[in-house]
Order: C-alpha cells, then structure tokens, then sequence
C-alpha cells in the first residue's frame, strides 16, 4: 500500500523519462493559448450516428495534437436535439467565453475583455462546394457571433496519401509503391471522384498529380454531381490504354450522397475504394487550419511537403 509520501517499500517507481539532449530530441507537444477560440467542425450532409462517429474521431485527432484545444461539431442540417446545428454551437462557444470571462472578474483574476473570433470554423470537405460553403457561411452569418471561417482541406499531399492507402485497402493499388510485389487487382488508372461542380474537379486535379506520382498511373478528376462527367473521364482513360480503371472518392463521405459512389462506379464499370473518412490526416489538416487562422503554429502538419 502507498504512503501519503510515496509508493509502499519494494514496490517500483515510475521515474520520469530523461529528455534527449541535442537538436535531435522531440520537441515539447504544442498546447491551445488560454483563452483560445473554440474550433468548431462544420459536417455537411443529413447527420446520422455513422457521420457523428467519423466526426468524433476527426475531433479526437485534432485534439491530441494539440493539448488542451476545445473542439466541438456542428452540423449544417442538424435538429438541434441529438445534431447540434452549427449556428447553435457558433451561439454556445460566445456564450461560454463571456460566461469564463465574468468567472474570472468575479474570482479577482485581472483579465482583458473578450475579442477577435469565439471560435474557428473549419469545413469537413476535402474540396470546395460552393453550395455547402455558401450554406457554412450563411449559418456563421445567422449564428450573429463573432467566428472565423477557413478554407476546405485541400489539395494537399496528405490528403495523396490518404486516397493512396484507401485505394490499397481496396486492393486496387500497392501499398508502397517500393516493394516490387504485385496487386492482381491493381488499377492502372484512376477516376478521382469528387463533388462541387467544376471548381472541385480543379482542386481534386491537384492532389491527382500528387497520387499519379505516388502510383505511377494515370489520374483524371470527374464530378459525381455531374451527368456523364464520371464516364467521360472513364472513356478517356481507356483510350489512353487503361485497362483496369478504380474509383477513388476525393470526399471524407458525409457530403456524399446515398447510393451515388456505388451508381458512379457501375457506370464506368470499374471498382471504388472507400471515401477517406476518419483517416488521420484528415484530423491533422482540420487543427493545421485551425492553427493558421490564429497564427498560432506551422500552417502545415508536421512532415508534410508544401505544395
């Protein structure tokens, strides 16, 4: 049994690690400035218990990056019961900083006023939609609250490496493009898959010469929101001598529509990987531009390249 000094007699001590000397050590972990701005997720699509997890996660993953961050979801066709709208969490974050504020005054703590944005507002989409952002805005618009709001996700090269490792989940590409094994399914081209109209599929292009580098194939960007454009693409990379086409989703999934990834890739008659969902890159490029918006660390997740 413990003493109130210490561990019993015999029982091992847990000793603190020794830091590493030199510029080679780890640096301290990052944590959120006092009286930092909330980030807030901003989900798109009809909520569901599904979407809910993946956001959580996405949150979970910011979070341990950055100690001490308050990270909090709202949904942008959310009821206000089990799905908090975004303007009602936008309503929540002011109410709680004038809420510590006063705490504070009335503990004898000398504080300054509350200012600049209550909270970061961070879009869960990998590209632009004009539609969804244009619905973000409006709701930070009503929310009457002092709130910044970012841009998507991409193009990035983790968001490369993350169609990358969906793709080889699937089977349809190699793991690492370094180990001289074979795929049977391996596609020899790919249709990258997004929504958003035209804009999107000019993001999408850019993180898909990133992919094309990784893979060593050919990768088109289609608009599944558009008519023909998948089968489109899909005909124009089999007359460049594509043969065995694959589907990769350039979307993290709540904004994707029921039934439409399966319908996209029947009708270039190929087979698709999974949307990116909660991988972790999608976590690490929500808080980096949470971060750049405050200015308060690298606008870029650590270890990745600038485009």
């Amino acid at each position: 049994m413990s003493s109130p000094t210490g561990p019993a007699s015999g029982l091992p001590v847990r000793m603190p690690r020794p830091r590493q000397p030199g510029r080679h050590r780890r640096p301290e972990p990052a944590a959120a400035p006092e009286g930092a701005p909330a980030l807030v997720l901003a989900v798109p699509g009809a909520p569901s218990a599904a979407i809910r997890s993946l956001a959580e996660e996405v949150v979970s993953i910011a979070r341990s990056e950055l100690p001490g961050l308050e990270a909090v979801i709202g949904y942008l066709d959310g009821d206000d019961a089990e799905y908090p709208t975004l303007a009602t969490v936008l309503t929540r974050a002011e109410s709680l900083r004038t809420e510590r504020y006063e705490l504070a005054r009335a503990a004898g703590r000398e504080v300054s006023a509350p200012e600049g944005p209550a909270a970061v507002v961070v879009p869960l989409l990998a590209g632009p939609d004009s539609a969804l952002m244009r619905q973000i805005r409006q709701a930070v618009m009503d929310s009457g609250n002092v709130a910044e709001l970012t841009d998507v996700l991409g193009p990035h090269p983790l968001l490369a490496e993350a169609l990358h490792v969906r793709l080889s989940e699937a089977g349809l590409a190699r793991a690492d493009r370094a180990r001289l094994f074979t795929v049977a399914t391996a596609a020899d081209g790919i249709v990258l898959a997004t929504v958003g109209g035209e804009e999107a599929v000019q993001a999408a292009g850019i993180t898909g010469m990133l992919l094309a580098a990784r893979l060593a194939v050919p990768v088109m960007a289609a608009a599944l929101d558009q008519e023909g454009s998948i089968t489109a693409i899909a005909e124009q990379l089999r007359g460049s001598g594509s043969e065995q086409l694959a589907l990769a989703p350039y979307l993290i999934g709540p904004e994707l529509a029921e039934g439409l990834l399966d319908a996209a890739a029947k009708e270039a008659g190929c087979a698709a990987a999974e949307p990116l969902g909660a991988y972790p890159a999608i976590g690490k490029l929500v808080l980096s531009q949470y971060t750049a918006a405050l200015g308060i660390a690298p606008q870029q997740p650590q270890g990745a390249p600038a485009l």
